[in-house]
């Protein structure tokens, strides 16, 4: 068999059955497909085994990542591709997944998000991913993968042993995954003709606490992968200079009441960090006007839900360690 598509679900019964029809309709067929039912308390695992032909696997709930091992140690496709299950593969998705493969020197592969939400904090946020892949596009190879959408060679994946399971949630894992393999001197590409449909949060609620847990789970990924700090494939340089920004601005407030003239420099770094914001601003509203206009409140807003994030992960890690 060429590929095994693993899917890990958690509470997915509004969602799978729409993941598997797609699936269904694959242009490519040497493939099988393995559910990893993480404990759900709803129709999950009753919908899924309703699917001909589909192995579905059960574990109490202990995250995606346990999830994904789990079905990796099933697979019997020499290429392991995953899908989240409340992703929606175009026709062509995992024809295009597994065609860089073809290249031996070939571990990994990257493919990509599409959106057709109407929503405007769905459309900030995929904008944002948009601009990293318009990053990732110019690179050769990288170093980052994102388990949405990803394939690699099932002995390169046994080698790094899956899956970090330390990491509780969709957290970090699939990075730190990336990150190893591309220590380990595996290659791995972006493929932007491997497209699946997503949802992203609508709320400025909801997205800003997506925010918040992937800086507070960055600090134990870097705490693994510290060279990784200053910069990645995937990782905007601008994101990292504006959270530094906020941090500037925090230790000014901090040093108001001491004499020192920190009210004034706070408000000059404020201006550099909406200065900062324009650029982006510019360029989304190039695509979607009405994102242009949000981007700084918003870009600010995630900010300091970064700076909170990294900050709080910090002082965890650091807890730990002691």
């Amino acid at each position: 068999m060429k590929a095994s598509v693993i899917i890990p679900a958690y509470n997915a019964e509004q969602t799978i059955g729409k993941c598997m029809n797609a699936l269904r309709k694959q242009t490519f067929k040497d493939f099988e497909v393995i559910i990893v039912d993480d404990g759900s308390k709803d129709g999950t695992a009753k919908i899924a085994a309703g699917f001909k032909g589909v192995k579905v696997l059960r574990q109490k709930n202990a995250g995606p990542a346990t999830a994904r091992n789990k079905g990796a140690k099933q697979a019997k496709g020499e290429i392991i591709v995953f899908l989240d299950s409340d992703c929606v593969a175009e026709k062509n998705w995992l024809e295009q997944m597994v065609a860089p493969f073809e290249n031996q020197d070939i571990s990994g592969v990257q493919g990509v998000y599409k959106n057709k939400q109407k929503e405007l904090i769905a459309r900030f946020t995929h904008l944002e991913i948009e601009q990293r892949y318009s990053k990732m596009a110019k690179q050769e190879f990288i170093d980052f993968i994102g388990s949405y959408s990803a394939a690699y060679k099932k002995k390169v994946f046994d080698e790094m042993e899956g899956f970090d399971t330390s990491f509780p949630m969709a957290s970090g894992e699939d990075t730190d995954l990336s990150f190893r393999i591309n220590k380990a001197g595996y290659k791995m590409v972006f493929n932007q003709r491997a497209a699946v449909y997503h949802f992203h949060p609508i709320s400025l609620k909801k997205y800003l606490k997506v925010k918040f847990f992937r800086a507070y789970w960055r600090t134990k990924l870097y705490g693994k992968h510290s060279e990784k700090m200053l910069k990645d494939s995937y990782t905007s340089q601008t994101v990292k200079l504006q959270t530094g920004i906020f941090y500037l601005i925090c230790l000014s407030l901090f040093m108001a009441p001491f004499g020192f003239n920190g009210i004034y420099f706070a408000g000059i770094l404020f201006g550099a960090l909406l200065v900062s914001t324009v650029p982006f601003a510019i360029w989304a509203g190039g695509h979607d006007f009405a994102v242009g206009l949000i981007a700084p409140p918003l870009i600010v807003a995630r900010t300091v839900m970064f700076g909170f994030g990294l900050a709080i992960g910090f002082i965890k890690q650091l807890r730990e360690t002691v």
